[in-house]
């Protein structure tokens, strides 16, 4: 059995923490995958310096809302794939 897992970073509340979070969880090796949801990413300090840390562990967040720029967006078909195909799900 492998330790590797494939983990669904769902960032709803705080998208800072989220993809500081998301960050983190690819030291150990694992698959991770950000997902914003609820509002639009801020465009703000405290954000951009976390979207580096995601730049640099080739972290490529999604977003189930339609008009986001610079964001894929997943329907909710590929985000319910998504969620079922992990193996942990971080609520943030």
């Amino acid at each position: 059995m492998s330790s590797v897992k494939t983990l669904v970073v769902l960032a709803r509340r705080d998208h800072a923490e989220a993809m500081r979070v998301a960050a983190g969880l690819t030291i150990f090796g694992h698959t991770v995958q950000l997902v914003f949801m609820n509002e639009p990413v801020a465009d703000n300090e405290r954000n951009a310096a976390q979207a580096e840390l995601l730049e640099l562990t080739d972290i490529e967040p999604v977003t189930t809302l339609a008009a986001e720029p610079g964001l894929a967006h997943i329907s909710p078909a590929e985000a319910a794939r998504l969620l079922t195909g992990a193996d942990a799900l971080i609520n943030l």
